[in-house]
């Protein structure tokens, strides 16, 4: 059977690191809210199931994933069920390390969504542009470059080496830095664009994620949607800073 992957249509978002997962392992999924609804999918399959008074699992907000009557919600959680299944996780202990690199990519991309909604998610950037501006411009002077500078040691350290952040084999923590970086480049093209020189190993891994066939498979085809301004990560020229 299918994996089932529940998240808004239209953005990338926190599914888009389940995504990525699901095609580099050549996964069967269905993404339901982007489906018909004369199928059964669409956005409001995906509202009924949140809305459910009868299903014993519900999540409070995509993404989530269905895999048969087992509902797994939240995107670090997602990964470390799907890890193991995708062969993108050790089967030994080093799993959790994945796992924590994981919620530590999780705790940067939050901060990420906060430079343009820095006061509240339910009002629009431009009800908050001024603090925003203030919030941005702390992310790129010392958050970005104390995440960064953490995530080069660990592919520094890491004693298997090969370019990965965790053992000597691809796990969804790269995939998932993957895309991080990426988001980084597309809200801050000014800010980033010195990034290769100062986080050389991020760099290649970057490169290297985006090579495997079916990830350039992904990236070039429909089912990879494009970033926009109603994602994660957004592009405000205001808030892209100069390049150190």
């Amino acid at each position: 059977m299918a994996y089932e992957l529940y998240y808004w249509d239209g953005l990338q978002g926190r599914g888009e690191f389940v995504r990525l997962a699901l095609e580099e392992a050549g996964a069967p999924y269905v993404d339901i809210a982007r489906g018909s609804e004369d199928d059964g999918q669409g956005q409001s399959a995906m509202m009924a199931l949140l809305g459910s008074k009868t299903e014993a699992q519900i999540p409070f907000a995509p993404p989530f994933l269905k895999d048969g009557d087992l509902i797994v919600p939240q995107t670090a959680n997602i990964l470390l069920y799907l890890g193991p299944k995708l062969g993108l996780a050790p089967e030994s202990d080093l799993r959790y390390t994945v796992h924590g690199l994981q919620l530590t990519i999780a705790d940067m991309v939050t901060e990420a969504h906060d430079t343009h909604h820095p006061i509240a998610s339910g009002q629009y950037y431009e009800e908050q542009k001024a603090p925003a501006q203030a919030r941005a411009a702390d992310f790129l002077a010392h958050r970005l470059p104390k995440f960064m500078r953490y995530f080069e040691r660990v592919l520094a350290q890491n004693p298997q080496g090969d370019g990965h952040l965790a053992g000597d084999s691809l796990t969804y923590a790269d995939l998932s830095m993957f895309q991080l970086i990426e988001g980084l480049h597309y809200a801050f093209p000014r800010a980033t664009a010195r990034f290769g020189s100062h986080y050389p190993r991020l760099a290649r891994l970057r490169k290297a994620v985006a090579a495997r066939p079916n990830i350039a498979a992904y990236l070039a085809s429909e089912r990879r949607l494009p970033f926009n301004e109603t994602g994660i990560f957004r592009h405000y020229p205001e808030l892209d800073a100069k390049a150190h």
